[in-house]
């Protein structure tokens, strides 16, 4: 999806997010309870992602080295509890930062949806 030198990009669009079909449900690598979890990538460039992502309930663990992710909570709700103790509960219309070098739980509560991007650190 990485556009050519000299080519103006493509504009991406999805409309509804929040209804969007997904791609089937896979295990998610990092989860303590057995969750599934699906994404629908909407556009990349190298290592910058964007999309819509969901997660059944239950608890993972999340680490992010070398990339910043902004999230807004489309529906479901969950808590992140980061490694320095610090906690945030999320519900639909939240807007969340996971800095570069952030690690900690999510704990969902009920099935989540959100976008997010997914931006190199520098």
């Amino acid at each position: 999806m990485t556009t050519a030198p000299g080519t103006v990009p493509a504009l991406r669009h999805l409309a509804g997010a929040t209804a969007a079909a997904l791609p089937a449900a896979e295990p998610k690598p990092t989860s303590l309870t057995g969750q599934r979890e699906t994404t629908l990538e909407i556009w990349a460039d190298g290592p910058a992602s964007a999309g819509v992502w969901e997660c059944g309930p239950g608890t993972f663990t999340a680490v992010r080295d070398g990339y910043h992710e902004v999230c807004q909570i489309l529906s479901g709700s969950a808590t992140l509890t980061g490694e320095d103790g610090a906690r945030v509960e999320l519900s639909p219309g939240s807007a969340v930062v996971l800095p570069d070098g952030w690690h900690g739980t999510w704990q969902v509560h009920e099935t989540m949806r959100k976008t997010y991007v997914i931006v190199p650190a520098r």
